[in-house]
């Protein structure tokens, strides 16, 4: 069977055994691949986590992939074995000589899992947290829980509504309640016009950060 890329399933599970094997300083000699339908799977054991995403990004960079199962186990012995205490106190570690990384990122970790927690304006920090931890020697396992902070102020929204009325020969804007959760914004309050909610709903959308508007302004009677 062959995909939009013209590969077949034996060709795909050909290039991503290579890709798995291009980089030198990752030991892949323990990792399987199959593939059905475009769909990758890797099986395996690796003693380290990073080569666990390695292995998983490798699969995921090769043309003709739909998706990848990641059945990949990291099992750790010996010298490589940390306590959980070893391993928060090297997080807290990585976290904080990472330029990239914000100051308030929490770490825990249970069974040598790692779970990072707290806020960040942009991707790159969130992936550069993750990627600081993923490195250390004894984690099995990252759950990223860290979360982005809200980009969108109410009052910013507010004082832009307020202008776009005010442009429009109308002075209603400081009955119009604004609530943001996130990047979503709900217009509420009464107005005397339907050209008002629409001008409202517009301010709200041009908002930097709003992905979401939901406009529940209704007219006076």
């Amino acid at each position: 069977m062959f995909n939009f890329f013209g590969k077949s399933d034996a060709q795909i599970q050909t290039d991503v055994m290579n890709e798995l094997k291009w980089d030198p300083s990752v030991n892949m000699a323990a990792v399987t691949s199959t593939t059905d339908n475009g769909i990758v799977t890797l099986r395996g054991t690796v003693s380290h986590f990073w080569d666990k995403t390695l292995a998983e990004g490798a699969a995921q960079r090769v043309g003709g992939v739909r998706a990848v199962a990641d059945e990949i186990v990291v099992e750790i012995t010996g010298p490589h074995e940390k306590s959980d205490e070893e391993i928060a106190e090297a997080a807290l570690n990585a976290l904080k000589w990472n330029y990239a990384v914000p100051n308030d990122i929490m770490v825990s970790v249970d069974k040598a899992w790692v779970t990072l927690r707290g806020e960040v304006e942009w991707d790159y920090e969130r992936n550069a947290a993750r990627n600081a931890v993923s490195r250390l020697i004894g984690v099995k396992g990252v759950l990223n829980a860290i979360t982005f902070k809200p980009s969108v102020k109410a009052e910013d929204v507010q004082s832009q509504i307020e202008a776009a009325l005010k442009r429009s020969a109308e002075v209603e804007g400081r009955k119009i309640k604004v609530t943001v959760s996130g990047s979503h914004v709900t217009l509420t309050g009464d107005v005397h016009s339907f050209s008002e909610i629409g001008d409202a709903g517009l301010a709200a959308w041009n908002a930097p950060g709003v992905t979401r508007v939901e406009n529940e302004l209704k007219l006076k009677h």
